[in-house]
């Protein structure tokens, strides 16, 4: 081969090596909210992980959101490359806060999920809006030695108000596993939520009982949403009942 020709098909080797080269895949981050666990995401995590993508998903500990928030960011600090985070329900908030100051979080995912304003709490958007059964479907509150109380879903109510697009069976085992929320995290008002400075994206049912269908309309507007996903009789854990859409869309956000 002489000389030109051998530059020639070096040449040729950066330059379609190059365009074929894709960047790095980002981190997806899951964050539960009340009466959910990690492994609610385990549907729409083994959507992505075919794709390609590293996942973790992070146990909540529903106490409060300046607690919650900051473990999260705790473990934001450990990944390296970017990260699109994803909150379902109270976890939300919980992402509006916990991304701020972290500048490889590329993208906000918010799963049939709270948006706050500053100043704003999850109770206070509930009850702006009608449709929630949250208030009749909630069992006796557990009374913290520490002060104030933890609140859960009446076991007997739960398929009803929290999944009723998923099994019976499957209902009746995730309300056993279900992790209560302190009330007051559920008080504690929002600060400044990093929507206002990320993409965000938003996918949610119509039949959800837990938020109001017309509160995560309004939230996905006021923030921009760059796409909202409606499911039809979607349940709260659209997560678990339509993992596919779930994925597709976070893959979009990822993108």
């Amino acid at each position: 081969m002489s000389k030109l020709a051998a530059t020639l098909a070096l040449a040729a080797t950066l330059l379609f090596g190059a365009a074929v080269a894709e960047p790095a895949k980002p981190t997806i981050v899951f964050v539960h909210g009340a009466f959910a666990d990690s492994s609610s995401w385990n549907g729409v995590v083994a959507q992505l992980q075919k794709d390609g993508y590293a996942t973790r998903a992070v146990a909540n500990p529903l106490r409060s959101v300046s607690d919650d928030a900051r473990l999260v960011s705790d473990v934001l600090t450990g990944i390296d490359g970017p990260v699109v985070l994803v909150g379902h329900s109270y976890g939300g908030q919980v992402i509006s806060a916990a991304a701020n100051g972290h500048a490889n979080v590329t993208a906000l995912v918010y799963v049939a999920a709270f948006a706050p304003q500053a100043g704003e709490s999850v109770a206070e958007l509930s009850a702006r809006f009608p449709g929630g059964t949250l208030g009749e479907a909630l069992a006796p509150p557990v009374r913290l030695a520490e002060g104030g109380v933890d609140l859960s879903i009446d076991q007997a109510k739960f398929h009803a108000q929290f999944a009723h697009d998923v099994p019976a069976e499957a209902a009746a085992l995730m309300a056993v596993a279900q992790r209560p929320i302190t009330e007051a995290a559920l008080t504690e008002k929002a600060g400044e939520p990093a929507w206002k400075a990320l993409p965000s994206y938003f996918v949610y049912g119509d039949g959800d009982r837990n938020i109001p269908a017309q509160a995560l309309a309004f939230m996905a507007e006021r923030a921009g949403s760059r796409r909202t996903v409606v499911v039809e009789g979607a349940s709260h854990v659209v997560m678990i009942s339509q993992p596919r859409t779930v994925a597709e869309l976070i893959v979009e956000a990822a993108r």
